[in-house]
């Protein structure tokens, strides 16, 4: 297990690393040299198949919200990596601010393709955001593979400082992200108005009718509901809570 450096088009640089297991997840992160008992945002959502519209509607938030508050805080993104959807918004967010916080992607290998010239593993594969600081590489070929480790590495780098997710947009493999951030017991905050998975768990946080498979979500507890039309401060206000108040 040895990290590899990614060097993309635009002349940023990133840290990968493939582990095999979640039992690598320490070893791991001392190669990255990410440190945990941070503060940890798990973000999932939209990809490829996001509308522009919701595209260009996120990209406020993440512009003068997400990234300039997730710097301050000194905490840690984690998000599927791939150049589209929310990642892409990321990333994007994070180098116009010059940020320093750790943006790591995490991918199910057969499903990427590498900036190094590895030939991808299938014709669908996506590329990596060229924004982000570090990759970690997971067993799988299919989409939605990475969903679990996402989910559990959070929770190994956040130790006992806190931890959210945020849904935004999203279509079937947010379903999945978001069934893994409730059985980590996360607070999972729904983006209402950013469109599709988001709204429909909005919807049915609010009492109004939605799909069945939003109902044991929302019994969880684990569910918030946050309105995109609200102030950009409250929400700021709101992220900042999440990220600062001490782990259950």
């Amino acid at each position: 297990m040895e990290p590899t450096s990614f060097r993309f088009n635009n002349g940023n640089t990133a840290t990968g690393i493939y582990l095999e297991s979640p039992t690598d997840f320490q070893r791991g992160l001392e190669k990255l040299q990410v440190c945990r008992s941070r503060p940890v945002l798990v973000l999932v959502g939209g990809a490829s198949k996001m509308e522009p519209a919701a595209f260009d509607r996120l990209k406020t938030l993440f512009d003068e919200v997400l990234a300039p508050t997730i710097d301050r805080l000194d905490a840690i993104v984690i998000d599927g990596g791939t150049d589209a959807g929310v990642m892409q918004l990321m990333g994007q967010a994070r180098n116009r601010l010059s940020a320093n916080f750790p943006l790591i992607g995490v991918c199910a290998v057969g499903t990427v393709e590498l900036p190094d010239g590895t030939p991808p593993a299938s014709d669908d594969a996506a590329p990596l955001e060229p924004n982000h600081s570090h990759f970690v590489l997971v067993p799988g070929s299919d989409w939605g593979a990475e969903s679990p480790w996402m989910a559990q590495l959070a929770s190994h780098i956040a130790d006992d400082a806190p931890t959210c997710t945020l849904v935004s947009n999203g279509g079937e493999i947010t379903w999945q992200d978001v069934t893994y951030s409730v059985k980590e017991g996360r607070t999972t905050v729904v983006l209402a108005g950013s469109g599709r998975t988001a709204d429909k768990l909005a919807a049915g946080l609010r009492g109004e009718p939605t799909e069945d498979r939003a109902e044991p979500l929302i019994r969880t507890g684990c569910l918030q509901v946050l309105d995109l039309d609200n102030e950009i401060e409250f929400l700021q206000t709101v992220l900042s809570d999440l990220l600062t108040r001490p782990a259950a």
